[in-house]
């Protein structure tokens, strides 16, 4: 059973990828350009453009290393929706607001008895368990936001995460852990870079978690690949910029 669950584990990316895929001049010269013009000096536009390079710079190198250390995404979606509250697609210990077109649903497990054991490990990952899933596709991308949520626990939000990427179905490596806020929650965030032998690269995966009288919660940001995953991080953004504890 143990082989079996491995393998189950191990198609979890191919899978998710499946389902998705199925869903969805400067010169110089004269002044006038004319012979015997007064000669223009091109240094004012050099150091003019320069300048203007600079910030351009400025703002790459700081992309540059948000990505690298998984962190630091600036912009934020606009809001489709919220989830988390009575009534709601998922019911939650938190609410936070999702982005337009994409689609909330909760996940249960009704598994064949045979199978029941792999999935229910597929399900849980560290010591949460997946609970929601908020689908990109009608949105236009590949992937999900997931929310995991576990028993009530002394656990902090870091242990928390190192927990969830340390019993990671695939590879989890170059884990960076940073203090976060989510909404007014004091939050832990990870950014880090999954590879499986089923993929033809690897890719960028980032969760944040925050404690909540009725267990942690994990938010879970992967994708289809790493250009998917950073065209989705506004919508992740926005959950975290959003989430509250449920009253």
């Amino acid at each position: 059973m143990t082989r079996a669950r491995g393998a189950v584990r191990g198609l979890i990316p191919a899978v998710l990828a499946a389902v998705a895929l199925a869903g969805c001049t400067s010169s110089t010269g004269a002044g006038d350009g004319g012979p015997g013009g007064p000669a223009v000096s091109s240094a004012p536009a050099k150091a003019a453009e320069a300048g203007a390079e600079k910030p351009r710079a400025d703002e790459a190198e700081a992309e540059a290393e948000a990505e690298k250390t998984g962190t630091g995404a600036t912009k934020v979606a606009e809001k489709g929706g919220q989830v988390g509250g009575a009534g709601s697609a998922c019911e939650l210990p938190v609410t936070f607001d999702i982005a337009a077109g994409w689609k909330p649903r909760g996940v249960t497990t009704n598994p064949d008895p045979e199978l029941a054991e792999a999935l229910a490990d597929l399900s849980e990952q560290g010591t949460v368990k997946v609970v929601c899933e908020i689908d990109a596709k009608p949105a236009g991308n590949i992937g999900f936001l997931r929310v995991w949520q576990g028993e009530a626990s002394e656990d902090d939000p870091r242990a928390v995460l190192r927990a969830f990427v340390a019993d990671s179905p695939i590879t989890a490596e170059d884990a960076t852990y940073t203090q976060a806020k989510a909404g007014a929650l004091a939050a832990a965030e990870v950014g880090y870079t999954s590879h499986s032998e089923l993929l033809d690269e690897p890719k960028k995966e980032r969760a944040f978690a925050v404690a909540t009288p009725d267990g942690p919660v994990v938010v879970h940001l992967g994708g289809m690949d790493t250009e998917e995953h950073t065209a989705m991080l506004p919508a992740f953004e926005l959950a975290k910029k959003t989430l509250k504890p449920r009253r």
